[in-house]
């Protein structure tokens, strides 16, 4: 079968489409014919060797990269799932793959109405969107939050379900059509990071107060900003790092910022069971099929366009969820 793999640590240059043999299933794990797999800036860390000796993620050299996708069951040796079972799934490993092997607890069943290519551009982004509002700092209506990279894959999520949970929305985006493209998924305040400054911005908005959450995927460029946006008691999540990684959190500074609160949690202990993975996937689907949520996508590449793929999401080019078609 096809597959990208990855042989040394760096560039996008350095995915190269393979032929490798086939996985062998075994107990509690199913076998899936791929249709389309996720591209997500955790497969960019993996490249650069950013998680290298991390227990979450296999990135041992030679490895395949990618941790979502969606197809069907070829093979099953789990309870729940049988042969022709549409499925999805994250938290795995080797997705760039024409075939791949999944714990059953990392996959969903899908529903009548929810295509492959939309479970594989929402599995990851929607359930890292859902525990952020619904169970690491569960929004409740008059509370308010601040999201970074609003017109990306996770942040376009995050403003609509922290909108359906009540929360007065402040979002940063970069450009004319992001802000006008974040305005519309529904956020009270857009602000253009590239043209004023967010902080300001955020406590011009909140009357000085300070919002009850910020939502930070972008990391060195943003953090110590983002602990100053906060209210008294305030929580600043940290969940991903597109300008580079943050390496320290000076305890004081939390202090000084109003005894505030910083996490930097990961997905794989908010989606522990094969329940709690359906669970949330079923609240996202039900949003989808309602019209409440809206997941775009940006470009669906091949499988041997790995490496373009990541240079547009590096570029932060994109405007939604980018898609390898495993298909041919």
């Amino acid at each position: 079968m096809k597959a990208v793999v990855i042989s040394a640590y760096g560039g996008p240059e350095l995915l190269r489409e393979v032929d490798v043999g086939e996985p062998e299933g075994g107990p509690g794990r199913i076998v899936v014919r791929q249709t389309y797999a996720g591209v997500n800036f955790a497969d960019v860390y993996m490249r650069q060797g950013l998680y290298n000796g991390q227990h979450t993620y296999r990135t041992a050299l030679p490895f395949i990269p990618g941790v979502e996708g969606a197809g069907e069951v070829v093979s099953s040796g789990a309870p729940g799932f049988a042969t022709g079972d549409r499925v999805a799934y994250c938290l795995g490993n080797a997705c760039y793959a024409e075939t791949i092997v999944v714990d059953a607890a990392k996959a969903v069943l899908l529903p009548s109405g929810i295509g492959d290519e939309i479970a594989a551009a929402v599995i990851l982004q929607g359930s890292t969107a859902h525990y952020l509002t619904h169970s690491l700092f569960p929004l409740a209506p008059g509370q308010s939050c601040l999201i970074h990279a609003a017109a990306g894959g996770v942040g376009q999520i995050l403003v609509q379900l922290a909108k359906t949970r009540g929360a007065f929305v402040i979002a940063t985006a970069g450009g004319d059509d992001k802000v006008d493209f974040v305005r519309g998924l529904g956020a009270d305040l857009v602000i253009d990071y590239r043209r004023d400054c967010f902080a300001e911005a955020v406590h011009q908005a909140t009357s000085g107060r300070g919002v009850d959450v910020v939502y930070d995927s972008v990391g060195r460029d943003t953090i110590s900003r983002s602990l100053r946006c906060l209210k008294v008691r305030g929580t600043c999540v940290l969940f991903g790092a597109s300008s580079g990684t943050v390496n320290n959190i000076v305890p004081m500074e939390l202090a000084e910022c109003g005894s505030v609160f910083f996490t930097r949690p990961h997905l794989a202990h908010y989606r522990r069971t094969a329940k709690e993975s359906q669970s949330r996937m079923d609240d996202l689907f039900s949003l989808l099929r309602s019209g409440t949520l809206k997941q775009t996508i940006d470009k669906i590449f091949p499988l041997d366009a790995a490496a373009e793929a990541h240079r547009r999401l590096e570029k932060r080019a994109s405007r939604g969820k980018i898609l390898l078609s495993t298909r041919g």
